[in-house]
């Protein structure tokens, strides 16, 4: 049976400050319960309007009046916060609304923690994990197309023992200086959320395989390649493309972004071909070529990178080779 979850409490639960902090989302306080700030959907794209964010942390909503995100929602100027992380993560509302039941702060934090005094300092980094789990080979990887070898390199396999990952495949996440900094479960029966993250963790303060990626500098000079999931990294790797890192979902944040253009001049764009990853693409792009080489790879048919196959992979990048630099 499918989880139930009841939507009406966790929009009346779930502060959307909160979550909008968990993002690195800063804004400004605007009024009695209003905050305002840069819009962080991966929709907006209006240069003249950066700063039309608005949220009233009273009613636990939000609005964008930017032709860009009004455009792609035909008209809707804003929305609660299963909406807002429905856009976030590129998922459905029903995703989004598990993601929330899986272990957010049901308090709002008051206006004054996401002033803009604060805006400026780094977040607090992650810390490392004291443990590692003991992970085994499953059946659901061959059929998602991960050999052994791409599997054991990425650390990644099924874990049979009890918490939030229990039955689930889990990878391992690391820090750009490769410590190990969280895992991420996905469940292998179709139940949702299809995926998982520990409470609290800030995904959008790291990027999957960037330390891997790093070490291939020297001995790969292409060009970075940039996906949205776990398996899409992990296919694109077995392709022959090693210097390749997942967002973790179709938004970028400042810190990622920071990340990335810290270690690559040259980056290559290669999000799933539905009609979120191109919205997102478009995003994405006009952000990262302000201060980048970018090039955009385009999977088709509306499939996404781990549904293809390593030649077809190699096709598609093969046309944008000047980009990585090849």
């Amino acid at each position: 049976m499918s989880q139930w979850v009841d939507y009406r409490a966790l929009k009346q639960s779930v502060g959307i400050a909160e979550v909008l902090s968990s993002y690195q989302v800063r804004l400004k306080p605007a009024g009695r319960n209003q905050l305002r700030g840069r819009c962080p959907l991966p929709t907006h794209g209006s240069e003249r309007s950066l700063e039309s964010f608005s949220v009233h942390t009273a009613k636990n909503v939000w609005a964008c009046h930017s032709a860009s995100c009004c455009e792609a929602r035909q008209g809707r100027v804003g929305g609660n916060i299963l909406d807002l992380v429905a856009l976030l993560e590129g998922c459905s509302i029903r995703e989004a609304a598990l993601h929330l039941h899986g272990g957010w702060p049901t308090e709002t934090r008051a206006c004054e923690q996401l002033a803009s005094k604060g805006s400026s300092s780094s977040p607090a980094p992650l810390q490392p994990l004291p443990f590692s789990l003991r992970l085994s080979w499953h059946s659901y990887l061959d059929h998602r197309g991960i050999h052994p070898a791409t599997a054991a390199q990425f650390g990644v396999g099924y874990y049979a023992g009890p918490g939030f990952l229990g039955g689930r495949i889990a990878f391992p996440i690391h820090d750009t200086e490769g410590r190990l900094v969280a895992y991420a479960g996905r469940s292998i029966d179709g139940s949702e959320p299809r995926y998982l993250f520990p409470p609290g963790f800030r995904k959008s303060q790291v990027v999957f395989n960037l330390h891997r990626a790093c070490r291939e500098v020297a001995a790969q000079p292409a060009g970075c390649v940039i996906v949205e999931g776990f398996f899409d990294c992990l296919r694109v790797h077995q392709a022959g493309y090693r210097k390749v890192i997942a967002l973790m979902g179709v938004s970028l944040s400042e810190v990622q972004e920071n990340l990335l253009l810290a270690q690559f001049r040259e980056m290559v764009l290669l999000l799933d071909g539905d009609e979120a990853g191109r919205c997102a693409t478009r995003q994405l792009a006009a952000r990262l070529r302000r201060r980048s080489s970018l090039a955009v790879a385009e999977a088709p048919g509306g499939r996404q990178p781990d549904q293809l196959s390593s030649e077809e992979i190699e096709r598609i990048l093969s046309g944008v080779s000047g980009a990585l630099g090849e």
